[in-house]
C-alpha cells in the first residue's frame, strides 16, 4: 500500500514539472521579444547615426571597419554580431508565432539562445497552468509517473504475493 501511494506522489511530482515546461516556453519567448526590441533599438541608433553623416548602414560599417583606431573597428564587429542576432533571433521569434502550443515546445528544445534560455531559467517563476498546452504536459507528466512508477514497484509487489515454501 505505501508503495502504491509513493508511486501516486511520484507522478503528481512529475505532473507538476511538467506542467512547468510550457510555462518556462513561454518566459522564454518574452525574453526573446525583449532581446530582439533592445537589438533592433541598437540597430536603429546606428542606422540613425549613419543616416546623420549621409551614410548607410552598410557604408558606416566599412567607414568603421577600416578605421585605423582597433577600438573603432571593434564597434563595428559588435554591430555586425548584433545585426546577425537580432535577424536571427527575429527568425525564431516568428516561429514560435506561427508554431502551435504544442509545437512551441518542441522548438524550444530544438532552437533555443542559450543565453536567453540560461536568463530565463534563472528568472523562471512556476505559474499554475490554465493553457490547454500545460494540461495537457501535467497529464503526460503525471503518466510517465504513474507507469514508470509502478514498472518500478513491480517486482516487489511479485515477489511479495509469491507464497513461501515452507522449510
Amino acid at each position: 500500500m505505501i508503495l502504491k501511494r509513493l508511486v501516486f506522489a511520484l507522478a503528481l511530482f512529475l505532473a507538476t514539472l511538467a506542467s512547468q515546461v510550457p510555462e518556462f516556453a513561454q518566459q522564454y519567448r518574452q525574453r526573446l521579444g525583449g532581446a530582439v526590441d533592445e537589438l533592433n533599438r541598437i540597430i536603429t541608433a546606428f542606422d540613425a547615426d549613419a543616416a546623420r553623416m549621409a551614410l548607410t548602414r552598410e557604408s558606416g560599417l566599412e567607414r568603421l571597419k577600416a578605421n585605423a583606431d582597433r577600438f573603432v573597428r571593434q564597434r563595428a564587429e559588435q554591430i555586425e554580431g548584433d545585426i546577425a542576432r537580432a535577424a536571427r533571433l527575429e527568425r525564431q521569434l516568428q516561429s514560435y508565432a506561427e508554431a502551435g502550443p504544442f509545437n512551441r515546445v518542441a522548438l524550444l528544445a530544438r532552437d533555443h539562445d542559450a543565453d536567453i534560455a540560461r536568463r530565463a531559467f534563472e528568472a523562471f517563476e512556476p505559474a499554475v497552468p490554465v493553457t490547454s498546452e500545460g494540461l495537457m504536459a501535467a497529464v503526460a507528466g503525471f503518466l510517465v509517473g504513474w507507469v514508470g512508477g509502478r514498472a518500478l514497484i513491480l517486482p516487489i509487489q511479485r515477489r511479495r504475493k509469491q507464497p513461501r515454501l515452507a522449510a
